[in-house]
């Protein structure tokens, strides 16, 4: 009996060590993310009416009722705890470490470090922190550094493709403001699609994806391009084989994932990776942040020797604010094209709204509307009238990289896309109420124009292309 009771004794000590000791928030957290997810429908597809056809729209893992945190995710959050991340900064996109050929051996100890797979908390920078709030999909598919890394050698992996000719990357390209300077998409065998490639940043505070939105996730929409035949002119069945056959690539899908490789899991690892592709704050962002402090100081500021033997704290602020917004100039034009895009004017935030400048909705511009068969855009998903002719809004930071413009690539420059409006688009029974014609004086049209280009262009993180599984 006195055994008996040191035996229990000890147990007792151990849990309360445990409890006292272990992140205990964290380990909540993860263990609240294990709960099955919500049943939502995520379809795949590509960007034209003729893969749509041919490439039947399909559900993945990612919204079905399983575990959302794998085994070695909540061993981590036990271990670690869950580790806070700032996205557009650091070395997240940047690699396992090592130079030269990506090794078995590299893959190994990275795999082995527990902190590769604890579960990241993201933060969003200056900016676009404000959709802190619309961040999507990290609660069904967890970020962790293990599975971001994955995803981010698939996505410039051609390998996914039937011919090993074409990469997520290869429309959607860093250097082109991860889209493509093409007007259409241009796949295996040179095969030209119908749309625009749309862009593969902050999509951490995008939901339907698409220009028409068929695919519900983000993790849908990954896997959508490797079965079309105009794309990648894969099957996932036999992108799945041909990835199992990869010694790197089969390590880290049996250590991330409880099923090892399938067409679910890539696109949870590639939709991962495109969750931490952040813009950095923009000239905009210090600019507004500045202007805000003055605004609110005026008083105070007004003779700063005073305010820094007053309030040395808020002095200290001030003088932050105003150095990282010199930090980050920004020209008198795109200053004035920045107060026109939000006043009632130019009526640009009638849809360019919120941190991401994108309503995340789908308008009839009239762009396209004068083809004999002009393309329905939202209408092929819904079938609802009003959407007929109607593309989803697409943000317009960093858009000066992104050229040529609307899901048709009909427009090579942004003075394009200001006319367009300015002229209220092209008349069509579907018109959107929204697109009325703007009484622009040409130097207004050019300061939008600044505004766009210079004053919301924030920086891209650093992202490794080439170390990839042999």
């Amino acid at each position: 009996m006195g055994r008996f009771l040191v035996i229990v004794i000890m147990f007792v000590a151990v849990a309360l060590l445990v409890n006292l000791y272990l992140p205990k928030q964290e380990v909540e957290v993860a263990e609240e993310q294990q709960a099955p997810a919500a049943a939502a429908q995520a379809t795949t597809g590509s960007e034209t009416k003729k893969a749509d056809d041919a490439a039947p729209i399909t559900t993945t893992e990612a919204t079905s009722k399983k575990p959302s945190v794998s085994p070695v995710e909540l061993r981590a959050a036990k271990l670690v705890g869950m580790e806070t991340v700032l996205l557009g900064s650091g070395n997240l996109l940047g690699g396992i470490p090592g130079e030269g050929e990506l090794t078995d051996d590299q893959i190994d100890a990275w795999l082995a470090d527990v902190k590769s797979h604890a579960i990241l908390k993201p933060e969003l920078p200056l900016g676009l922190a404000a959709g802190s709030g619309k961040i999507q999909g990290i609660d069904q598919n967890p970020l962790t550094r293990a599975k971001i890394e994955l995803g981010r050698q698939l996505y410039f992996d051609p390998r996914l493709s039937v011919d090993g000719t074409i990469s997520c990357a290869s429309c959607h390209d860093p250097e082109n403001g991860y889209a493509k300077d093409t007007q259409f998409g241009v796949g295996v065998e040179g095969q030209m699609g119908g749309r625009n490639s749309p862009v593969a940043y902050n999509r951490i505070v995008s939901g339907p994806q698409f220009w028409d939105g068929r695919a519900e996730s983000l993790e849908a929409q990954a896997v959508g391009p490797i079965a079309n035949p105009i794309e990648m002119g894969n099957t996932h069945e036999a992108c799945v084989e041909a990835l199992k056959g990869i010694s790197g690539y089969s390590k880290q899908f049996a250590a991330i994932f409880s099923d090892g490789v399938t067409i679910d899991n890539v696109g949870k690892a590639i939709a991962s990776f495109e969750r931490a592709v952040v813009t950095g704050p923009a000239p905009w962002d210090n600019y507004e942040q500045l202007a805000s402090f003055e605004k609110a100081y005026a008083d105070d500021i007004e003779i700063l020797e005073e305010l820094k033997e007053e309030d040395e704290e808020l002095y200290n602020e001030y003088m932050a604010l105003r150095q990282a917004s010199e930090a980050h100039s920004i020209s008198e034009s795109a200053i004035r094209g920045g107060e026109l895009f939000f006043s009632d004017k130019s009526g640009c935030t009638a849809c360019h709204v919120g941190a991401n400048f994108t309503d995340e909705l789908y308008h009839n511009l009239g762009v396209g509307m004068m083809a004999e068969k002009p393309d329905i855009g939202r209408n092929s998903e819904t079938g609802d009238d009003k959407d007929l002719g109607a593309f989803k809004t697409p943000t317009v930071r960093n858009v000066s990289l992104t050229a040529p413009y609307m899901h048709d690539g009909s427009q090579a420059t942004l003075m394009e896309v200001v006319e367009w409006y300015a002229k209220g688009g092209h008349p069509n029974d579907h018109l959107s109420e929204k697109v009325k014609k703007l009484e622009l004086s040409d130097q207004e049209k050019q300061d939008l124009v600044n505004f766009m280009a210079e004053g919301l262009l924030g920086e891209f993180p650093k992202v490794e292309r080439e170390r990839l599984p042999k």
